[in-house]
């Protein structure tokens, strides 16, 4: 997990993302899963949208994947984060999909790009998932 300058603007958590906020500050990423179906979502919600079951466990993923989309940000800037700022949707391995920093340059990124998971840790102790290209060294 790597440090960053600053404070990033908190996450807003509630009763059905807390336990991924937390895992997330441990540096593990899950992935909600129905406990009927078997049907894996994010984000997290209530019920499934496949079977509408209330029942649910989480598996842990392994943070690899390819980058589906992506956007690269100049404005508007916040001073929390550095500019161009890019954030790509990810394809993950167990078959969803997560939107986060990406930790590299925006020359580096391209669709089909495969990618592993990484975590920052702002000053002020929040923990954000970031994506970098697979088989790359620790930043």
């Amino acid at each position: 997990m790597r440090q960053v300058a600053g404070e990033r603007p908190r996450p807003f958590v509630l009763e059905d993302t807390e336990f991924w906020w937390q895992a997330a500050a441990e540096g593990r990423l899950l992935i909600q899963r129905c406990g009927d179906c078997g049907d894996l979502r994010h984000p997290p919600s209530p019920s499934c949208p496949r079977c509408r079951s209330f029942a649910w466990d989480a598996v842990e993923s392994a943070g690899r994947g390819t980058v589906h989309s992506f956007v690269v940000s100049h404005h508007p800037q916040h001073p929390a984060f550095s500019y161009p700022l890019t954030v790509v949707l990810v394809d993950l391995d167990e078959g969803t999909r997560l939107v986060a920093g990406f930790d590299g340059s925006a020359d580096e990124v391209s669709i089909g790009l495969p990618v592993a998971l990484d975590w920052i840790r702002d000053e002020a102790g929040t923990v954000l998932p970031v994506f970098r290209p697979a088989g790359g060294g620790e930043r």
